[in-house]
C-alpha cells in the first residue's frame, strides 16, 4: 500500500513539473541574435554590390542579403543565417548564389562571427581577390565552401588550422575570359594544407593549380568519402592506398594528363560509388576483382592508357548506371556479361580495339539511353536484339566492319534520338520509313555506308513521322533529295554532302524548317542551281552554309543575315559580286574561290562585317583595284585575292588589318613597289605577292625598326624586283631565326569557329590552304603547318652576292633564289641552315665550288638545284648529295664528279676551298613542306602534295576517311 501511494505521488510531481516547464517556456520570448553579430552582418552586407548583370543572366539565384533589414531586431530570421537555438549565436552563413560582387578582406566584419560552424560563399564574384587569411580565426568551422567565387592567388596557410573541417571546397575558381585557373596551392602545398584536417569527409580542389604529386597523407583521412581533384595539374603516381579508405565513395581525377596509376585488386568492403579517371595516364588492365565494387554506380575510364581484355566480372555490378571505356587500348571481344547490368543507362566503348560481334546480350539493357561503339573492329550483323532498347536516344556504330542491313525492327526504338553508322561496311538497301516511324527520333546519322536508301514518294502521307532535329546522310549514294524531308519542320542540321544528287535544288526545300535550320551542307554533289528560290535564301536562322564542289551556275546566292560561315567555292558561278552580300554583318568566313565571278570587288566588302575573319575569293575573273576601305578595328586574319585580274597599287588601308596572319595577292596584275609598310602588321605570318608586276629595289629597313616580326613565309617570285638582296630584312625576321613552339606537336593554320550549335558533326575549324608552284607544277596544300619557314625570291632581277647573313635564319626549310642575276660564290653560311629541305640556286651567275659543308650538315636536304651557273670543281659526295640526280648540277661546265659523267682531273678533284661569301642578300620555287613537315627527312617534303592538274581534292578526300581517335568529354 505504501509503495503504491509513493509511486502515485512521484507521478503527480513529474506531471506538475512538465506542465510548469511547458507553461514557463511558452511564456518566454524566442532567443534573439546577438546585437554585435547583427551589426557585423549588416556591415558585411554593405561591403558588397549586388551584381545585377549576373542576376539578369540567371547566373545566381537571388540576393539573400536583401532580406537583411536594419529595422529587424532578430537577424536569426534573415535569409542565409542559422543561429544556435539556445544561445542565439550565428553558427551558419549561407550566401551561395547571392549575386554578390566585391572582395572580402581579413578586416571584414565577417570574422567577428567567431562561433561560425558553416560558411558557404559559393557562386558569387569576389573580383579576383585573395582568400582572406583571417578564415583561420574561425576555429569552429566544420564546413567551408568557396567554390565558383572568382577568388584568386595562393590558398592561405591559415586554412590548415581549421582542424574541425569535415567539408572543404575551393573548386571551380576559373577565369572564363582568359580560360585559366585562379587559385594556386604551392605554399602551402597540398600536403601542408590537409595533413592536420583529419576529420575531412569531403575535399574538392578541382581547377586549383596543384602541379605536384598527390600526397600520401590523404590515405590517412579515414573519414574521407569524396575526393574531387579535376584539372589540378597533378603529377606522379596516384597513391593506391587511397583506394583502400574504408568510407571512400567518390574519386574524381579527371583531366590530369601527367597523373599515372593503375587499379589495384579491390576488396569486398569497398564502398566506392563513383570513379572518374578521364584524361589521365592511368594504365594497366582492369582487375577481375572489380566486381567487389558492388556499390559502384559510375565508372569513367575514358581517354586513359588501359589495355588488355575487359573482364567478364564487370557485368556483375548491379548498381552500375554509367560505364565509359572510350579511347583506350582494350582488345578482344566485349564480354556478353555486360548485358547483365540491369541499371545501366550509358555505355561507351568507342575508339578501342574490340573485335568480334556486337554482343546480342546488350539488348537486355532495357534502361540504356546511350550506346556508343564507334571506331572499333566489330564484325558481323547488327544484332536484332538491339531493337529491345526502347529507351535508347543515342546509337553510334561508326567506324567498324559491320555488314548486312540495319534490321527493320529497329523501328521499335521509339525513343531513339541519335543513330550513326559512319565508316561501316553495311550492305544492301535500307528503307527510310522504319526510321521515320520512330516517333521520338531526333538525331539520325547514317553517313558513309555502303547501302542505298529507299524513300518512297508516298512516305509522307498517312502515318505520323518523326520530326528530326539533325540528319546526316553524307556519302550515302543518294541521287535525289529524300522525299521525306518535305515534312520536316524542326530541322537544325541537314548534311547531304558527298552524294550523287543532280540537277536543281528543288523549290520545296526552300520551305523546309525555315525558322529552325542552322546548318546546311550540300557540297560535293552535281547540283546546278536553285529552282525558283527567293533572292535571299529563306532560312532565317541559318549559320553554316556549305555548297562547295558542285556545278552551280548563275549569280552568287545570297544567304540570310544570320549566316556566320558561307563557302561556295569550286563551282561555275558568274556575274558580279552582289551588293546584298555586304548586309551579312555576322559573317566570319566568306569563300567563293574557284568560280568565274567578274567585275570589281565592291568597296563595302572590305568593311561590311566586324566579325569577318576569312575573305577568300581566289581564282575568279575579278578586276579593278583592291578595295581601299579596310576599316579600323577589323578582325581579318586571312585575305586571299590571288588568281584574279586585280590592278593598280596595294591600298595602304590594309595596315588597319592588325590581326592579319595571311595575305595572298599572287597572280594578279598589280603594279607597285615593294609594300614595306606591311612590315608593321604584328601578326603577319604569310605574304605572297608572286606573279605580278612589282618592281624596283627592296630597300633595307631603317635601323632599330622591327619589321614583319612573325613573318615565316614570303613569296615574291615572278616579279621585276632588282638590286641586291635586302640583307637588312633577313637580319630582322625574328621568326625565321627562332620559331616559338617548334618542338610542339604539329599545328596547322586554321580559324576556329564558334557556331553555337550543340551537335557533334559541325566542323569547328576552317583550315587555311595555299596554292603554289613546285618544280613547274601548280600544287594545292589543304593545310599549312605553323612551323614551315620559307623564302622564294625566284624569277626576279636581283643581283649581287648571296649575303652570309642568310645563315642566321636557322628555321628555314625552303630557300629559292633561282632565275636571278646573283654572282659570287655559294656561302658556307648556308650550311648553318640545318632544317633546310629544299634549296634552289639555279639560273644565276654563281661561281666557285660547292661547299663541302652542305653535304655534311644539311641532313634534311631532299631537293637541290644549282644548275645553270658557273660553278667549278668536285661535287661533294656523301650525305644527301648521294640522292640528287645529274639535273641538279647541269649547265655548270666546270663541275665534275658524281652524278655527272664528267670525271675530275687531279687539280679539280682536290678538296674545294671555302666558298666565296659576301654581305649581300637572298631568295621559292619550293612550296614543299606545307603539310606534314617535322616528321623527319623526306616525309615532310613529300606528304601533302596535291597536283591540281590531276586530282586537286584527292589528298583531302583520302585522308578525311581515316577515323581520328579523338577525345570527347561527356557532360553529365
Amino acid at each position: 500500500m505504501r509503495l503504491s501511494l509513493a509511486f502515485a505521488c512521484f507521478l503527480f510531481i513529474v506531471t506538475l513539473f512538465q506542465f510548469t516547464a511547458f507553461s514557463f517556456s511558452s511564456e518566454q520570448p524566442a532567443v534573439l541574435c546577438h546585437s554585435d553579430e547583427r551589426l557585423a552582418l549588416l556591415q558585411l552586407k554593405d561591403s558588397f554590390i549586388i551584381d545585377k548583370q549576373a542576376l539578369a543572366a540567371g547566373f545566381c539565384a537571388y540576393p539573400k542579403v536583401d532580406s537583411w533589414d536594419s529595422q529587424s531586431v532578430d537577424c536569426c530570421s534573415w535569409d542565409g543565417i542559422e543561429c544556435d537555438k539556445i544561445t542565439g549565436v550565428v553558427i551558419g552563413l549561407d550566401l551561395s548564389s547571392s549575386c554578390l560582387y566585391g572582395s572580402i578582406k581579413s578586416t571584414s566584419s565577417l570574422f567577428r562571427l567567431l562561433r561560425l560552424q558553416k560558411l558557404n560563399l559559393a557562386n558569387n564574384h569576389f573580383n579576383y581577390s585573395l582568400i582572406p587569411y583571417a578564415l583561420g580565426n574561425l576555429s569552429m568551422l566544420t564546413y567551408l565552401n568557396l567554390s565558383s567565387s572568382v577568388f584568386s592567388g595562393q590558398i592561405p596557410s591559415e586554412i590548415s588550422k581549421l582542424y574541425r573541417l569535415s567539408s572543404l571546397d575551393f573548386s571551380n575558381n576559373w577565369d572564363t575570359n582568359l580560360s585559366q585557373r585562379l587559385l594556386v596551392l604551392e605554399k602551402p602545398d597540398m600536403k601542408s594544407l590537409i595533413q592536420n584536417l583529419t576529420n575531412l569527409k569531403y575535399l574538392s580542389l578541382s581547377y586549383v593549380v596543384v602541379a605536384s604529386p598527390i600526397p600520401s597523407v590523404l590515405a590517412n583521412l579515414s573519414s574521407l568519402t569524396s575526393l574531387y581533384l579535376e584539372f589540378c595539374g597533378l603529377q606522379g603516381m596516384f597513391p593506391l592506398a587511397i583506394f583502400r579508405l574504408p568510407n571512400l565513395e567518390t574519386v574524381w581525377l579527371v583531366d590530369n594528363l601527367d597523373l599515372t596509376g593503375y587499379l589495384l585488386e579491390f576488396n569486398f568492403s569497398n564502398k566506392l560509388k563513383k570513379l572518374a579517371l578521364w584524361n589521365t595516364s592511368f594504365s594497366g588492365e582492369l582487375p577481375a576483382s572489380i566486381d567487389n565494387l558492388n556499390s559502384l554506380e559510375f565508372l569513367g575510364l575514358g581517354h586513359c592508357n588501359f589495355s588488355g581484355s575487359v573482364p567478364s566480372t564487370l557485368g556483375n555490378l548491379p548498381n552500375l548506371k554509367f560505364l565509359d571505356l572510350t579511347t583506350n587500348s582494350f582488345t578482344g571481344s566485349v564480354p556478353p556479361t555486360l548485358g547483365n547490368l540491369p541499371n545501366l543507362k550509358f555505355l561507351d566503348l568507342a575508339t578501342n580495339y574490340f573485335t568480334g560481334s556486337v554482343p546480342p546480350t546488350l539488348g537486355n539493357l532495357t534502361k540504356l539511353d546511350t550506346l556508343d561503339l564507334k571506331y572499333n573492329y566489330f564484325t558481323g550483323f547488327i544484332p536484332s536484339e538491339l531493337t529491345n532498347l526502347t529507351q535508347l536516344t543515342y546509337l553510334n556504330l561508326l567506324g567498324n566492319m559491320l555488314h548486312g542491313s540495319v534490321p527493320s525492327s529497329i523501328s521499335r526504338l521509339e525513343k531513339l534520338n541519335f543513330f550513326d553508322c559512319d565508316f561501316n561496311r553495311l550492305g544492301g538497301i535500307l528503307e527510310m520509313d522504319p526510321f521515320l516511324e520512330l516517333k521520338d527520333l531526333q538525331y539520325l546519322f547514317l553517313s558513309l555506308n555502303n547501302f542505298y536508301f529507299v524513300s518512297p514518294d508516298n512516305s509522307n502521307a498517312t502515318r505520323p513521322q518523326a520530326q528530326l532535329v539533325d540528319i546526316g546522310l553524307r556519302h550515302c549514294h543518294l541521287r535525289e533529295f529524300p522525299y521525306f524531308l518535305r515534312n520536316q519542320r524542326r530541322l537544325q542540321l541537314l548534311d547531304l554532302s558527298s552524294n550523287n544528287i543532280e540537277g536543281q535544288i528543288p523549290q520545296w526545300l526552300s520551305k523546309v524548317s525555315v525558322e529552325t535550320l542552322l546548318f546546311l551542307d550540300l557540297s560535293n554533289n552535281s547540283l546546278i542551281g536553285f529552282d525558283d528560290f527567293p533572292l535571299v535564301l529563306p532560312w532565317s536562322k541559318l549559320q553554316y552554309l556549305k555548297l562547295d564542289s558542285n556545278i552551280l551556275r548563275g549569280s552568287l546566292p545570297v544567304p540570310p543575315l544570320s549566316t556566320v560561315f558561307y563557302s561556295i567555292s569550286n563551282n561555275s558561278l558568274n556575274g558580279e559580286i552582289p551588293q546584298l552580300l555586304c548586309n551579312l554583318s555576322s559573317l566570319s568566313i566568306l569563300d567563293f574561290s574557284y568560280n568565274n565571278m567578274s567585275g570589281g570587288i565592291p568597296v563595302c566588302l572590305s568593311n561590311f562585317s566586324k566579325s569577318l575573319l576569312v575573305l577568300k575569293v581566289r581564282s575568279n575573273q575579278l578586276d579593278g583595284p583592291i578595295p581601299s576601305g579596310w576599316a579600323t578595328g577589323n578582325r581579318l586574319k586571312m585575305i586571299d585575292l590571288s588568281k584574279n585580274k586585280l590592278q593598280e597599287k596595294i591600298p595602304k588601308s590594309l595596315m588597319e588589318c592588325k590581326m592579319l596572319e595571311y595575305l595572298d595577292l599572287g597572280n594578279n596584275q598589280i603594279r607597285d613597289a615593294f609594300p614595306s609598310w606591311l612590315g608593321s602588321l604584328p601578326e603577319l605570318n604569310i605574304l605572297i605577292l608572286s606573279s605580278n608586276a612589282f618592281y624596283g629595289r627592296m630597300e633595307n629597313p631603317k635601323l632599330n625598326l622591327i619589321v614583319f616580326p612573325k613573318l615565316r613565309i614570303i613569296d615574291l617570285s615572278h616579279n621585276r624586283f632588282n638590286g641586291t638582296l635586302p640583307w637588312g630584312y633577313f637580319e630582322r625576321w625574328i621568326s625565321m631565326k627562332n620559331l616559338d613552339g617548334k618542338n610542339s606537336p604539329p599545328k596547322y593554320m586554321h580559324e576556329s569557329l564558334d557556331m553555337r550549335i550543340n551537335i557533334m558533326h559541325v566542323p569547328r575549324d576552317y583550315d587555311y590552304s595555299m596554292t603554289i608552284t613546285n618544280k613547274g607544277m601548280e600544287m594545292k596544300y589543304p593545310k599549312i603547318i605553323r612551323t614551315l619557314v620559307a623564302i622564294d625570291f625566284s624569277s626576279n632581277r636581283f643581283d649581287g652576292e648571296i649575303p652570309k647573313l642568310i645563315g642566321k635564319l636557322k628555321e628555314l626549310h625552303l630557300l629559292n633564289f633561282s632565275n636571278n642575276n646573283l654572282v659570287g660564290g655559294i656561302p658556307i653560311a648556308i650550311a648553318k641552315l640545318t632544317n633546310l629541305e629544299s634549296l634552289d640556286l639555279s639560273q644565276n651567275k654563281l661561281v666557285g665550288r660547292i661547299p663541302m659543308e652542305l653535304s655534311t650538315k644539311l641532313t634534311f636536304l631532299s631537293f637541290l638545284n644549282v644548275s645553270h651557273n658557273r660553278l667549278t670543281g668536285l661535287i661533294p659526295g656523301g650525305g644527301q648529295f648521294e640522292t640528287f640526280q645529274s639535273s641538279s648540277f647541269d649547265g655548270n661546265l666546270g663541275l665534275c664528279g658524281k652524278p655527272l659523267l664528267k670525271e675530275c682531273s687531279n687539280n679539280s678533284g682536290s678538296l674545294p676551298p671555302p666558298s666565296l661569301t659576301s654581305s649581300g642578300e637572298f631568295g621559292l620555287d619550293w612550296k614543299v613542306v606545307l603539310l606534314g613537315y617535322g616528321c623527319g627527312f623526306l616525309f615532310g617534303v613529300v606528304i601533302g602534295h596535291v597536283v591540281i592538274k590531276k586530282k586537286p581534292d584527292w589528298f583531302a578526300d583520302t585522308f578525311s576517311k581515316f577515323p581520328t581517335r579523338g577525345r570527347r568529354r561527356h557532360v553529365l
